[in-house]
């Protein structure tokens, strides 16, 4: 499957949510939407971007933005690292890897010499018009956050 392509409409998807819920990418429709992949709940660097995505959480809403993590895990994990870190946003379970291959994110990864197939922190910035505006592949935590709330002012 081709991953999206910038200023072309991200194709439609259905999610299993955290509160209960099935996100569905055109029911956003009119709002931004920050789709950010990472690789496991309650992991250091992991536990940092939503953190950082909590912080600033206040200023995407003004923005008219909808942030929402995604990673494998269960929704049993996700709901506890969202309950933990006080997460004002919604985390998407797919371990079935469908919205992660439908955004192109698995990826050869190493470990103490061991290879394995994992998600590459990735994030997405779809526009109110259902456009992709803007990705961030292979990126670093630190500051990612930030950088993505001036994108969101730009777009």
């Amino acid at each position: 499957m081709a991953a999206p392509t910038l200023n072309r409409v991200v194709k439609d998807f259905k999610c299993a949510a955290t509160d209960d819920q099935t996100i569905q990418l055109k029911t956003l429709r009119g709002k931004k939407v920050v789709l950010y992949f990472y690789p496991k709940d309650a992991t250091p660097g992991c536990t940092t971007e939503g953190q950082d995505f909590r912080d600033l959480h206040a200023r995407f809403k003004r923005q008219n933005t909808v942030i929402l993590g995604v990673s494998r895990d269960s929704l049993a994990s996700h709901e506890k690292f969202k309950a933990k870190q006080s997460f004002p946003f919604d985390l998407l379970s797919d371990p079935d890897e469908t919205l992660c291959k439908q955004f192109d994110v698995i990826r050869e990864k190493m470990l103490y010499g061991r290879k394995y197939m994992g998600i590459e922190r990735s994030t997405f910035l779809i526009g109110a018009d259902g456009k992709l505006k803007q990705e961030w592949r292979k990126l670093q935590v630190k500051g990612h956050a930030d950088e993505v709330l001036q994108s969101v002012k730009n777009c």
